[in-house]
């Protein structure tokens, strides 16, 4: 059968009650983002290529091995241009020819693909495979109308084969999926190749390949990649379980064993099923049509709950997984236009539409209650995805404000001098210096497509099907030569009762104009009043304890001598921290030993509650000419002086750096420091007195910068700056802390411009408006996974803490059996500790990852262990998705 685009026939016909946005205005927003693309590009151009990636914060190129690790995110980058690459369809559809015949000749002439570098196979098969590809498809459309790129000869087909010829030893394995990493150079083999040892991948790692390497198949007449992309993708779903016909998130490679049994739509599967479906129209094979309906009914069936999509377990698909959601699987709306599902593709971005609104970006993850879950957001594009989608399904002006909303928070907190700068935290508004390629691949792609009349465009979008990253193939690639389907066995005949062949009269669906307001309408006020504050914390079990885990101080003899009547014992770490380990056949009594448990059970429950029991981030954002308020720098808060919170306008100076650099004695240039906000170093003295001193010189306010060099709010823990063990009432003035990359920011704007304006507050203000308090969002708690290695055994259980919130109180650790509590040698807390792999947010390590915890657990229902694979399951799937594209 012909392949159907679903989306050609789900033309607008419908009209919603609310003005239609005039052709006017479509043409100023279609016009602003072109600006904000040019803008973004530009900067790329001028600041990092040949980098592979823009840092927007710095204006400079991120060149793998040049920059602090980022982890698995940075298998990103294998030195070959990548934003170039990734953005070379983008220039066409924005009616670029110039721009994008430059850009080509620029590829030709200087990407190198033969890198000795370990990449990701997914993200250079989506990215860099698709974007040489995409631009393929454009040049070669350019070319026959007959005016531009007439000496194009399939360079970049070309191109396209060889970075395929190098992707595929990755597939030589027993299953025929992909190891997950491949060397551009050597393999997967050998100790060159520094790769080939996995054993595990995502399920969309693996089943995100059959639209490029197909397509690059029937580009060069060369069958073997679309032959071992269908074998990949026929080996997941003989690996589906058989009664959910669900997909887990990670598969053994060589076994075919799901690693994790969890599965949902977004991070680490989203892809997957996205492929299934855009298979069947791109290459006209109804199996996978059949594939994707029958994994769809199950996913209605036990994933979606409207508006929400929880995973949920394959063996026991009633069995929710998780109570919170990540931002991938904004793109699931779109696809359910496609395939022709409209009504829950309606609810459910509308619940997306208000958590961004309400948080200005979709937080990396979020919860059931629309709390801040993961607090990054690395400009992603998923949610501007299924608003074009819906708005071509509907015709309703209602997407067209969605899109205005998302070009106006872009514009005023991402945007920086140098592009676009990925956010930290939605919360507070700060940056981290990032600007992916897909933000040019696809943002701005359908961004321009929401905005745009037919005559805009330069040649017809529903000729192409549009790849997970936003990349142009022909249709016409299905009446192509090609390799013959997967392998059907006799008891696998196609069945009828599995298709939907025709697409749905969008008049019968609406025969109400005010339908899809009605299905938006309550959903926006669930979301609306989502914010109670959690319940109080309740003593789990009969009994109490004689010691409570929140009345606990580490320097109190009594209550040492109490944990050793319990069983517990201090043991204090090279590294500072200080372990708690009980053993309950050291406790002086059976009783004593329970005491013990649940006493440690409390401080597992405590680190669930962390971001509960801490002040959140702070920001420090740059307000004089040129930043215009752009640039964010995360900050630690103090526990004493101004509580910024409390300020609807913060405080606002100019920086001085104070002498003697480190604050520990009289300050000697008082003259200056005086009305203005001293800039400090850490070290040497406890930041209290160093507070006191610059007060006593005139400072309105106070930064300390970290002095431990290469240190940054990307890679550590923040933490929160304590007092001296003494009365603090007396500094009445903020004091916020910056690492020491964040610190350099600051150093080199007051170098180069001499005046610097900055803003002291809790969060970000609007850019480029004389700074205004902001509308209270009921933005909420968010928790960092935090890095805890705590031992379990039926007699031996294990807590770290970290150590003090001054000298009284240890703050809760997060989300674990172990606070890790660093002893503090300048009075400073360290309560966010953040995983290896986390923090770029995907934070990302990204984030990323590392917000609002679960911290609803009741201990006296878990055991540690099970507490603890709670947590690590958490942490696996922010790892997850770091690999899936963020």
């Amino acid at each position: 059968m012909a392949p159907v685009l679903f989306l050609l026939m789900l033309s607008g016909a419908l009209c919603s009650l609310g003005q239609a946005m005039s052709r006017e205005e479509k043409l100023r927003l279609r016009n602003q983002v072109v600006e904000m693309f040019d803008h973004a590009y530009q900067n790329y151009m001028d600041h990092a290529y040949p980098a592979d990636e823009l840092m927007p914060l710095t204006c400079r190129g991120r060149v793998r091995g040049l920059e602090p690790s980022r982890g698995d995110v940075d298998d990103a980058l294998g030195k070959f241009s990548l934003t170039l690459i990734d953005t070379l369809d983008t220039l066409v559809l924005l009616n670029k020819t110039t721009e994008f015949e430059v850009a080509v000749r620029r590829v030709l002439k200087d990407v190198r693909l033969d890198n000795d570098i370990v990449v990701s196979v997914f993200e250079t098969n989506i990215r860099v495979l698709g974007g040489l590809l995409g631009g393929h498809s454009m040049a070669v459309m350019l070319k026959e109308g007959g005016q531009h790129m007439q000496w194009y000869q399939d360079e970049l087909l070309y191109m396209a084969k060889d970075i395929g010829l190098r992707l595929l030893p990755a597939f030589n394995t027993s299953s025929g999926l992909p190891y997950p990493r491949v060397n551009l150079r050597y393999g997967v083999s050998g100790p060159a190749s520094r790769t080939g040892t996995e054993t595990d991948t995502c399920t969309a790692c693996a089943g995100t390949i059959i639209l490029e390497f197909a397509a690059l198949s029937r580009f060069t007449g060369d069958p073997v990649f679309e032959t071992h992309a269908r074998r990949a993708m026929d080996f997941l779903w003989e690996k589906r379980q058989r009664n959910s016909n669900l997909v887990g998130t990670t598969i053994n490679i060589h076994s075919g064993e799901w690693v994790r049994r969890d599965s949902g739509v977004g991070a680490g599967i989203d892809s997957y099923y996205e492929y299934l479906l855009k298979a069947y129209i791109l290459l006209g094979d109804d199996m996978f049509l059949e594939r994707f309906n029958i994994h769809y009914a199950s996913i209605m069936k036990y994933i979606s709950q409207p508006p929400l999509l929880l995973d949920v377990h394959i063996h026991k698909p009633l069995l929710p997984a998780r109570t919170w959601m990540d931002s991938l699987l904004a793109f699931f709306p779109g696809l359910q236009v496609l395939k022709g599902d409209i009504r829950p593709a309606i609810e459910t971005h509308e619940m997306l539409y208000q958590v961004t609104k309400k948080h200005n970006f979709l937080p990396e993850a979020f919860t059931t209650d629309f709390r801040v879950h993961w607090a990054q957001h690395p400009l992603r594009p998923e949610f501007a995805e299924s608003t074009y989608f819906l708005y071509k399904a509907t015709g309703d002006p209602y997407y067209l404000e969605a899109g205005r909303t998302i070009l106006d928070n872009l514009n005023r907190f991402a945007r920086v001098p140098c592009g676009f700068a990925a956010m930290k935290d939605v919360r507070t508004g700060s940056h981290e210096d990032r600007m992916d390629s897909f933000f040019l691949a696809e943002m701005f792609k359908y961004l321009f497509l929401l905005f745009a009349e037919v005559e805009d465009i330069p040649f017809d979008v529903e000729d192409y099907i549009f790849t997970t990253e936003a990349h142009l193939l022909p249709l016409s690639l299905s009446a192509a030569p090609h390799s013959s389907s997967s392998n059907r066995t006799s008891q696998e005949e196609l069945d009828d009762s599995n298709f939907d062949w025709t697409c749905p009269n969008t008049r019968l669906l609406f025969p109400d104009p005010a339908y899809p307001r009605n299905l938006r309408e309550p959903i926006r006020t669930a979301v609306d009043k989502s914010c109670p504050r959690p319940a109080p914390y309740r003593e789990p079990g009969m009994g109490r304890p004689p010691l409570r885990a929140q009345d606990f101080m580490a320097n109190n003899p009594e209550h040492l001598e109490l944990l050793r009547r319990m069983g517990v014992s201090l043991i204090h770490l090279k590294d500072g921290r200080v372990q708690l380990v009980q053993h309950a056949t050291q406790a002086v009594s059976a009783v004593a030993a329970e005491d013990g448990v649940r006493f440690m059970q409390e401080m597992m429950e405590l680190s669930s509650q962390q971001q509960k029991e801490q002040l959140p981030p702070r920001a420090i954002q740059i307000v004089s000419h040129p930043f215009s308020g752009r640039v964010v720098l995360t900050a630690g808060p103090a526990q004493f002086g101004t509580d910024l919170s409390k300020s609807s306008t913060g405080v606002r100076g100019f920086v001085i750096v104070a002498e003697p650099y480190s604050g520990c004695t009289e300050i000697t240039n008082a003259e200056y420091v005086q009305g203005h906000i001293a800039i400090l170093q850490r070290g040497q003295c406890m930041f209290a007195e160093k507070a006191r001193h610059i007060q006593k010189a005139g400072a309105i306010g106070g930064i300390v910068v970290d002095d431990n060099e290469g240190s940054s709010s990307d890679t550590a823990p923040l933490f929160q700056m304590a007092g001296d063990g003494r009365n603090t009432d007396d500094v009445t003035m903020p004091l916020l802390f910056l690492f020491h990359k964040e610190g350099n920011i600051l150093l080199e704007a007051l170098k180069e411009y001499r005046e610097v304006e900055v803003l002291m507050s809790d969060k970000a203000r609007d850019r480029g408006v004389d700074v205004q308090e902001a509308e209270e969002d009921c933005l909420t708690e968010a928790t960092t996974p935090t890095s805890f290695e705590s031992t379990t055994q039926t007699q031996t259980s294990t807590v770290e803490l970290d150590e003090s919130v001054s000298q009284e109180e240890v703050p809760p650790s997060q989300e674990t059996s172990q606070a890790e509590e660093v002893i503090p040698t300048e009075a400073e807390v360290s309560p966010t500790e953040v995983a290896a792999d986390s923090a770029q947010p995907k934070e990302e390590r990204d984030s990323d990852k590392r917000d609002e915890a679960e911290g609803h657990t009741d201990s006296s229902s878990q055991s540690v262990d099970e507490l603890l694979a709670d947590w690590r399951e958490d942490l696996e799937a922010f790892q997850q998705m770091e690999k899936d594209e963020l």
